[in-house]
């Protein structure tokens, strides 16, 4: 048995939040509204992201501007 009470099994995938430890911060929430938002308007590829977040005046957790780099630190170190 399963937590439906039958024989189904459940959904393969996490739902939203379930592997999170902490509630997303301020600065997370509007980084992701942003990446949203890029992705929205069509932009798909990593320079295009940065220079978007850039034009949309949205810095670097440390206020720096994006760079491709800093942009896959960041994200490596909030996905930990």
């Amino acid at each position: 048995m399963n937590p439906f009470g039958d024989r189904r099994f459940p959904e393969p995938w996490l739902r939203p939040h379930q592997a999170r430890e902490s509630t997303p911060t301020d600065y997370e929430n509007a980084l992701a509204s942003a990446i949203e938002a890029a992705f929205a308007a069509g932009i798909w590829d990593l320079p295009g992201l940065v220079q978007r977040l850039n034009a949309d005046g949205l810095r670097t957790p440390a206020g720096e501007p994006w760079t491709e780099a800093r942009y896959r630190e960041v994200l490596a170190r909030m996905g930990r």
